[in-house]
């Protein structure tokens, strides 16, 4: 049981952003909220940030902004466990209550601790598979890439890819499937099996460029969820929090999306008709972007067609159009899409002052 109440604890009165560095500390994705007698109040969870991130709340903002969203659901009050229970009680409460923390409270509600599944079962394996998408040319790249794929360019002192796969061995993904096409042999050769990188690697060769999904259609049929990413991604995202937040909305696929700011050179002019109503000087638009890592359901992998070139945002349009839920995952820890040269620099620039 997770026991120092100063990092799992924060005040109700506290802001959103201190919630979320108090769990970035811990990285349990969950932190308790008090009251002024340490009474539990109510949780904040990782999947609670990213929605009040979608909902433009700021991090300024009180915590109570994101408990009164929780009001009138089924987490406005969170499951607890009791304080001097055995190791068999908490375990069977977290596997009844299908949940991976639960805070620890005495008869007074106040807080003594927090258990979680993964202290019960550290080495359990998620049932989901992983797909490296490492099939392209890397055009944007050359010279760099024109021996070398993508992936196997070194951002400080080992293959973009290994750290890919270090990061999905670390959240507990055992079987990793890799599509191929540019210099295959260089990828296969480094990896092997996985046996030696703690996997389990299967290579999927696409004889012709067939997009940003196409490659998917070449793998046998999953049965179980598959988290794709683009081989170019460097990035510290928690692919558990993915996992729990897409399984928690029973969506089909989930698009992982960072924030993105354009500042644009010039002045906006905003007409009705002639009349000129409002001019705003050289404004910072704010968008979010395709962050090029998925989850996807079996009955979401049907729609990718065998052996056809096909992309990402053809399968998302199919499955709109199918009625099929889609949702997005808002990314808020470091991310880089390693496309161009500048930002090849930059990762070896974030690697070397261990922003990593």
């Amino acid at each position: 049981m997770y026991s120092d109440l100063e990092i799992l604890c924060i005040h109700q009165r506290s802001s959103v952003g201190e919630a979320v560095a108090h769990m970035d500390r811990t990285r349990l994705g969950i932190v308790l909220i008090i009251d002024d007698d340490r009474r539990l109040v109510g949780v904040i969870t990782d999947g609670d940030v990213r929605r009040a991130l979608l909902a433009n709340i700021d991090l300024e903002s009180s915590l109570n902004t994101i408990l009164a969203r929780k009001a009138g659901t089924r987490y406005a009050h969170p499951i607890t466990a009791p304080a001097g229970a055995d190791r068999d009680t908490y375990l069977r409460l977290l596997r009844q209550a299908n949940c991976l923390h639960l805070p620890v409270v005495d008869d007074e509600r106040r807080v003594v601790g927090l258990v979680t599944l993964d202290e019960f079962l550290p080495d359990r394996v998620l049932s989901l598979q992983a797909v490296i998408m490492a099939g392209g040319l890397g055009t944007r790249l050359h010279p760099l890439t024109e021996e070398t794929p993508k992936p196997m360019l070194p951002v400080g002192d080992r293959p973009l890819m290994e750290i890919i796969i270090q990061q999905l061995r670390d959240a507990g993904i055992k079987r990793v499937n890799v599509t191929t096409h540019h210099e295959p042999e260089k990828i296969s050769n480094h990896f092997g099996d996985g046996q030696n990188f703690g996997v389990e690697i299967t290579y999927v060769y696409e004889d012709r460029p067939l997009g940003t999904a196409g490659g998917l259609g070449l793998m046998e049929p999953p049965r179980e969820t598959l988290l794709v990413i683009n081989g170019d991604i460097l990035t510290q995202m928690d692919f558990r929090a993915m996992l729990a937040y897409h399984r928690e909305h029973g969506a089909e696929l989930t698009i992982a999306m960072r924030q993105y700011e354009l500042q644009l050179p010039y002045g906006v002019i905003e007409c009705e008709g002639i009349a000129v109503r409002r001019l705003t000087e050289k404004p910072l638009l704010n968008f979010y972007v395709n962050a090029g890592v998925y989850l996807l359901e079996p009955a979401a992998h049907r729609y990718i067609p065998n052996g056809e070139p096909f992309d990402m945002t053809d399968l998302i349009q199919c499955l709109l159009e199918k009625r099929q839920k889609v949702i997005s995952f808002p990314i808020r820890e470091y991310w880089l899409d390693i496309g161009k040269l500048e930002d090849y620099e930059q990762a070896q620039k974030d690697i070397k002052s261990r922003k990593l």
